[in-house]
């Protein structure tokens, strides 16, 4: 079922994905025009990568705005195919996997990819922020983990069988219908809670990667991060249509 929320963030997300894959092959020219003569110098790559990771602020300042009207509408995404909202986490990409794609890149030598040319520093840096990330993931799947029990605490089973009196009794109308808006209001909060901590996981993940990256290494990393996504994206159509169809 389409919501207000749902159908707003809907026509943003078709936007931004599209101006995303338009990043995308920016940064797959500047990627090349180095390697292959070092056109860009490197505030030109900074500036790029600076717009980029400007766009990805700019999802989450429109996700947080639109959360905070209904935040369910993320944790049960129209926008998102089967396949997408599978691999989701928390209403979003899971930090660790920023973590394996570096180390996927480095191992199979992707060609032309910086990335496989981290010195032994960065590789140190980057397991420090791993694990680091991790804890932190941990953190975030435990709120959610209380905000789940608390469906089932005191206060909510009161509230569950005085609506249950109430509706033997057919006395419905004299409910307070107050007593059940603001135990839902308290549960939303406690989502909106869940979903941005992990969204702040996930910004403090790019930026701490980023900031262990030279300019050309940043380019590379977020035209992986963002081709992942965009990739993922179209494997979920394509199989969505070839599911109709069948």
């Amino acid at each position: 079922m389409k919501g207000r929320v749902g159908e707003r963030f809907s026509e943003f997300f078709e936007k931004w994905i599209c101006q995303l894959d338009e990043y995308l092959q920016l940064l797959l020219k500047a990627s090349e025009q180095r390697v292959i003569n070092t056109v860009c110098d490197e505030r030109e790559l900074q500036t790029l990568v600076s717009k980029v990771t400007q766009h990805y602020k700019d999802y989450f300042t429109i996700k947080w705005c639109l959360a905070h009207e209904d935040v369910l509408a993320f944790f049960c995404p129209i926008w998102g195919s089967p396949l997408e909202n599978a691999y989701s986490w928390f209403t979003g990409w899971k930090p660790s996997t920023i973590f394996k794609l570096i180390h996927s890149t480095g191992i199979n030598r992707v060609p032309g990819s910086s990335l496989a040319e981290l010195t032994q520093e960065q590789l140190r840096k980057i397991e420090e922020l791993r694990v680091k990330i991790r804890l932190e993931e941990e953190k975030v799947e435990r709120e959610m983990e209380r905000q789940q029990v608390a469906v089932a605490d005191r206060k909510m089973f009161e509230l569950v069988r005085s609506t249950g009196r109430v509706r033997d009794s057919e006395t419905v109308d004299q409910f307070d219908g107050r007593l059940v808006e603001v135990a839902l209001k308290g549960l939303m909060a406690g989502l909106e809670k869940v979903m941005k901590a992990a969204d702040c996981v996930r910004l403090r993940t790019l930026k701490g990667v980023l900031d262990v990256l030279t300019p050309l290494q940043c380019v590379n990393f977020l035209a992986a991060t963002s081709m992942l996504q965009i990739q993922i994206r179209q494997w979920g159509k394509r199989r969505d249509s070839i599911s109709r169809k069948e």
